[in-house]
């Protein structure tokens, strides 16, 4: 099973995102998602679990879960927007990844044989940060990869 892993769209859907998450099974959006309309546009790819960020206060990105967990493939996905906010302890809870935005900074670590993947921003440029998504395979094993998008 192949998994697209967005966040911190702040309202701009690249169209290099939805060209390179053509073809995923399922789409994981980790917050600060900025317009409902982003998530409307995800489900005609794939179906989409996402939770609220920081700046999702108004309309209808502020009524999503702060935090999710969803099942994919026979593994638990826990989703929060900044892995400050982290509120379980992923391990014991038999949680296969950890999945966070906010930072802008993509970014795969394992700890506790729990993977943690930010996915970094697809959204507007922040700094000299690039613009990223990333994807899981979930097969026997789980692998996570960073792709940048490619901007013109």
């Amino acid at each position: 099973m192949r998994i697209g892993v967005i966040s911190d769209t702040h309202g701009l859907l690249r169209p290099q995102a939805l060209d390179a998450l053509h073809g995923v099974e399922h789409i994981l959006h980790a917050g600060d998602v900025g317009n409902i309309e982003i998530l409307d546009a995800l489900r005609q790819i794939a179906p989409v679990t996402a939770i609220r960020g920081n700046i999702d206060l108004h309309g209808p990105c502020a009524e999503l879960l702060s935090t999710d967990v969803v099942e994919l493939n026979g593994k638990l996905f826990y989703l929060v927007h900044s892995i400050h906010d982290l509120d379980i302890n992923p391990a014991a809870a038999g949680v296969a990844m950890v999945i966070s935005g906010h930072s802008h900074r993509p970014s795969i670590e394992t700890k506790n044989n729990v993977i943690y993947l930010n996915p970094g921003s697809a959204g507007p440029r922040r700094f000299s940060l690039p613009v990223t998504i990333a994807f899981v395979t979930v097969e026997d094993t789980i692998e996570a990869s960073i792709f940048e998008l490619p901007l013109e």
